[in-house]
């Protein structure tokens, strides 16, 4: 089977399986301890706390103007995969019970993130989100070139500041903080969006390929080239782009022109704006 038709059939089970464990690093791990997970998943756990609430419906209803964000920055499967994810998230939070699995509140904050940033770099890694500052960053790493699980730490940042306001707990801040560091770094080694590609195509329909691509947010230079043995002359397009994006960019090209030839090599790093540049 074609790997990207694979990577796509995976999708739906990838996704089921980052939202489970999101509800599995909050009920085992982190509720039971009453540590944060951060974000806004963090502020509907603090809110549950304090009020009694639900927390996996205040998790949802949190989410919902983030969805409605992204859904005018980020474009519809990517929203429309967070909602499935916030959903289910949702479900597996009433399924689960809350119990104590780990009895020492540090093993339960580092194994809580663990999980939790695990879950949500799957769900990032195929191309949806676990909502909440998930979303957020990937409207800011597309704007800037920054990787997304430290922007989701620095975001997170907020959510302590507050906790240490309305507790005047810095302990549990601490344990809070160190299980929302364990999950930005799991999310940044899960998902590879951060991690650059550049891919040559030589290809005889470079319109039709270029009007698609541009719509992207990033650059692409055009190479005039002619072929040793038939000595036909093609463009060859340059693009840099991130490995998360690279299943989207080979399918666009091979849907309009099954006989391009793409080069895809390992980018160590770039130097200048990895964006568009837009005209004035």
């Amino acid at each position: 089977m074609n790997p990207y038709k694979r990577r796509y059939l995976l999708t739906f089970p990838m996704m089921t399986i980052g939202s489970l464990l999101v509800a599995v690093g909050f009920n085992l791990f982190l509720i039971p301890h009453q540590v944060l997970s951060g974000g806004l998943s963090g502020v509907s756990m603090m809110i549950g706390y304090i009020t009694g609430g639900n927390i996996g419906w205040l998790f949802l209803i949190l989410n919902i103007p983030v969805l409605i964000w992204g859904w005018f920055s980020l474009g519809r499967r990517f929203v429309l995969w967070s909602t499935y994810n916030v959903l289910m998230s949702t479900l597996f939070l009433q399924l689960i019970p809350v119990r104590n699995i780990a009895h020492d509140i540090l093993l339960g904050a580092v194994f809580g993130g663990i999980i939790v940033g695990f879950g949500s770099g799957l769900t990032l890694r195929y191309g949806g989100s676990s909502g909440g500052f998930d979303i957020v960053a990937s409207i800011v790493t597309r704007k800037r070139d920054l990787p997304v699980g430290m922007i989701i730490f620095l975001l997170n940042g907020g959510v302590i500041a507050i906790l240490i306001f309305f507790t005047k707990n810095w302990d549990l801040a601490l344990y809070s903080l160190f299980s929302i560091f364990a999950a930005g770094k799991l999310v940044d080694i899960v998902h590879i969006r951060h991690l650059k590609v550049t891919a040559f195509i030589i290809t005889t329909k470079t319109d039709e390929i270029l009007s698609k691509l541009l719509t992207h947010p990033r650059g692409i230079t055009i190479v005039k080239t002619r072929g040793a043995f038939s000595s036909a002359e093609r463009d060859m397009l340059m693009t840099v782009r991130t490995k998360f994006e690279l299943a989207e960019l080979t399918k666009t090209i091979m849907t309009i022109d099954p006989k391009a030839f793409i080069n895809i090599v390992e980018t160590v790093g770039v130097v200048g704006d990895f964006r568009r540049q837009e005209n004035p």
